[in-house]
């Protein structure tokens, strides 16, 4: 057991670190799963939605006034719907990285000298990469 500041006693500092990188692990898992079956609906919608156009541009020569105002309503429909899709998108990324804000948050109160070497290396490893070129 550990003694936090306030004179709290606490679990083990790196069981703790442990289950925090694990839950960050989970949290990237879950969100790369979920942003490629999201990208790959989205791709498939788009498609969609490209080849109506052109088969509606082909076709507008031929269609009446109300014609093409009930197609203008249906892919207006369409773009509505791939819209709100794109907000669900954007709404669950927002959450997402919320998450990992926290996870890492955690992860650097339970290890804040381990995660000031990190930044500290990853600096230097950078500062060399750039000062190269």
């Amino acid at each position: 057991m550990e003694t936090n500041y306030s004179g709290q006693t606490t679990g083990n500092g790196s069981d703790q670190a442990s289950a925090t990188a694990q839950s960050a692990k989970g949290a990237y898992g879950e969100l790369k799963g979920a942003a490629q079956r999201t990208a790959a609906s989205m791709r498939s919608d788009l498609s969609s939605l490209k080849n109506d156009l052109d088969a509606l541009v082909n076709r507008s020569t031929n269609l009446s006034d109300e014609e093409l105002s009930q197609a203008y309503g249906q892919m207006m429909s369409k773009v509505s719907s791939m819209r709100y899709a794109a907000r669900g998108i954007a709404s669950e990324a927002t959450r997402q990285l919320n998450r990992g804000v926290e996870t890492t948050t955690e992860y650097v109160k339970d290890k804040p000298m381990q995660s000031v070497a990190v930044a500290v290396g990853t600096g230097l490893l950078l500062g060399l990469l750039f000062k190269r070129r």
